[in-house]
């Protein structure tokens, strides 16, 4: 089961990414890359063979990674995401 993602989680992430969404992308691009490389991996393959804009693509992923992690964190739990 997926964590709960609520209003502050998102008004966080949204501020976060907000003030410099270039460099943000870029900054997660080395965090994913450490942290988790096989979803770094996918997240790149999959941008690059879409017809979208591939930054695009990536910066929602990303975005989305961090919505996950920090409702995550937020819940107290090392949850699998497949439970």
């Amino acid at each position: 089961m997926l964590p709960i993602i609520n209003e502050d989680i998102i008004d966080s992430v949204i501020n976060e990414v907000s003030k410099d969404i270039h460099m943000w992308r870029k900054k997660m691009i080395h965090y994913i890359k450490e942290e988790n490389p096989e979803i770094n991996t996918a997240i790149i393959n999959i941008a690059q063979n879409t017809d979208l804009d591939p930054k695009a693509v990536a910066t929602g992923a990303y975005i989305t990674y961090m919505l996950l992690e920090k409702a995550s964190q937020n819940d107290g739990s090392n949850q699998d995401f497949d439970e």
